[in-house]
């Protein structure tokens, strides 16, 4: 496989890789992060009921699942540098104009955007990675690069307590939307991976990529992605839109809540490093598992809490674990797939799993509207990570230091 040096002008160091890549998974962070916050500003401005806070993070996810599919697909076709560039582009001039709008509906639609391009960055940017670094560090730089978004969200954390309660959630989506531009500028001359451009004048079909994804060899493994996906999303989205709200809920004054959960965020970066640490030495499958098993009994012991100081720490242990997971379950998707279809098959593996980013927050909206507790809803996304846990144990393979094809 072509690792990557520094000295031909057609190639980038691993670092800067990292960094230009970074940033943009980081400004894509700060945007979800704030929307979050947001949704809960927007409770009290606009005096939204509960299933319309909900409807504002599926909508989000609807976006980030055509975005997955069809720009996961036209990675294989286009590259994924032209790819990473339109995705960002799309994202930052939608999350800018959300922030002068004046009705649940125009937001919404705003959202979609948004979202197609944060769903369509993610895989991309993962495979992209994947592709251009050596396999005996690769699984380590996928997750370093997945550390950023922890980055995205401390700030998006930090912004939300500072600025929303004082100049409201308008600035703080332009502050999510301006700096993005300085990611875009870094990516003009960016390579494309070394593996894609040595196969880019291979022509496949969108319907034959498809179809492969599907087929014998590879349907095992997308089978477990595409559980593992699912679950793993319809918990995130499920939980984490709402941890401002449900502390609110819970009896917290706003800020409180912002303070609370911008604690509970700090330990998303350890959960990002430990598992890069381990990936490389345990495995994708023992890490990804075991950390979504730490996800599950974190979630269970949150919804249980009954006083702040257990809130926090479920809630720290909760960030820690998950974003742990995530950052190993990018780095495992890309490498069940050859270079010609693993765009299409990580960007449909990702796709699906947004359907559970759909039902998520609708679950949490609805359920709470019905008035069932906290408990219950996040018991759910307790047994809902086991099976993601579940299917990667049962039916996923070894890739640790594997030669991508």
């Amino acid at each position: 496989m072509s690792t990557v040096v520094e000295k031909s002008p057609s190639t980038i160091s691993r670092n800067k890789l990292l960094w230009v890549a970074g940033l943009g998974w980081l400004f894509d962070a700060m945007d979800v992060g704030i929307l979050a916050f947001v949704i809960a500003a927007l409770h009290e401005d606009w005096g939204l009921t509960s299933s319309e806070m909900g409807w504002i993070g599926s909508v989000n996810s609807i976006g980030m699942a055509v975005g997955a599919f069809v720009f996961g697909i036209y990675a294989d076709r286009v590259g994924r540098k032209k790819i990473f560039i339109i995705t960002l582009l799309l994202f930052s001039i939608a999350s800018g104009i959300s922030a002068f709008t004046t009705t649940l509906a125009a937001f919404l639609v705003l959202r979609f955007f948004v979202g197609m391009g944060l769903g369509g960055e993610l895989p991309v940017a993962s495979t992209l990675v994947s592709e251009s670094v050596p396999a005996k560090e690769r699984g380590r730089v996928v997750v370093l690069l997945e550390s950023f978004w922890a980055a995205g969200w401390l700030v998006a954390a930090v912004i939300s307590y500072f600025i929303i309660p004082s100049y409201g959630w308008r600035v703080a989506l332009l502050l999510t939307a301006l700096p993005a531009f300085y990611a875009l500028y870094l990516r003009i001359n960016l390579p494309d991976s070394p593996q894609f451009s040595a196969k880019k004048n291979v022509l496949r079909s969108v319907s034959t990529n498809i179809k492969e994804v599907w087929s014998k060899k590879y349907r095992r493994p997308t089978l477990m992605l595409w559980i593992v996906w699912f679950t793993v999303v319809f918990s995130y989205y499920g939980m984490f839109l709402w941890l401002p709200s449900v502390m609110v809920l819970k009896g917290f004054t706003l800020i409180q809540s912002f303070q609370y959960v911008l604690i509970m965020t700090l330990a998303q970066l350890p959960g990002y490093f430990s598992a890069a640490w381990l990936i490389e030495r345990a495995g994708r499958k023992f890490v990804l598992v075991t950390y979504l098993i730490g996800t599950a009994a974190s979630a269970l012991a949150f919804g249980n809490a009954e006083t702040i100081t257990l809130l926090i720490v479920a809630g720290a242990f909760l960030s820690f674990f998950n974003l742990g997971a995530w950052g190993a379950l990018y780095a495992y998707s890309p490498e069940q797939y050859p270079t010609v279809i693993r765009g299409t098959g990580t960007g449909m593996a990702a796709s699906f799993g947004r359907i559970g980013g759909v039902l998520g927050p609708l679950l949490v909206g609805s359920m709470l509207t019905a008035n069932i507790g906290i408990n219950v809803i996040f018991g759910i996304f307790c047994v809902s990570i086991l099976i993601g846990a579940m299917a990667v144990a049962f039916l996923g393979t070894e890739t640790k230091q594997m030669e991508l094809e």
